[in-house]
């Protein structure tokens, strides 16, 4: 199910404003992009979306109806499971479209040549997330993305050779030739420390 139109149109009216009046200037912005709303749907009682701007792409979730949240203060952080994982979203509060909840794909996104190449990403990125064949490589979960882009293994291996223990590292040879999983694929596993 499609959701209401006045949403949308809504959100891209707000984040236009918010460019013209408070994003001037900032050296942030990708001149080639323009807001746009796009790919919403109903969701679990809410509409789900993303929103590409000049200085972000987010996934969006809007109330379908009312102030769902309002107990809640702006910035708290709220876990929604997705068919391909389970993903963290801030509450956040704008004049004009009231309460809804984000979760940032780019920031910055100068990596976008241009507005169609934005678009084509933020479709793969709402097809992605309802394919549960994804669940094992997507996460935005702000703890395990730490995790991963620190090098949880390697932080270990790095605190246990300042400790003066030996650490068993096969070589670069020997890592290349086990099999790897997409999620380690991805994360980079397969290269370990540089020998």
């Amino acid at each position: 199910m499609i959701c209401p139109k006045y949403l949308s149109v809504g959100l891209e009216s707000a984040f236009t404003r918010i460019q013209r009046e408070r994003m001037t200037d900032v050296p942030l912005l990708n001149p080639a992009l323009e807001v746009q709303a796009l790919g919403f749907r109903v969701w679990e009682n809410y509409c789900l979306g993303v929103l590409i701007t000049p200085w972000f792409m987010n996934l969006m979730l809007l109330p379908l109806d009312g102030d769902v949240w309002a107990e809640l203060p702006s910035g708290t952080k709220i876990n929604q499971s997705f068919p391909s994982g389970t993903y963290e979203f801030i509450l956040g509060e704008e004049e004009g479209i009231g309460r809804y909840q984000m979760c940032s794909l780019f920031s910055p996104v100068f990596e976008f040549q241009n507005q169609e190449a934005a678009v084509a990403t933020a479709e793969a990125v709402m097809e992605g997330l309802m394919d549960a064949a994804n669940r094992d490589v997507v996460s935005t979960r702000e703890r395990e993305i730490r995790k991963i882009w620190h090098g949880a293994e390697a932080a270990t291996a790095a605190v246990a050779e300042a400790n003066g223990e030996s650490v068993n590292r096969p070589s670069l040879e020997e890592r290349i030739q086990k099999p790897i999983s997409r999620r380690d694929l991805l994360r980079g596993a397969f290269l370990g420390d540089k020998d």
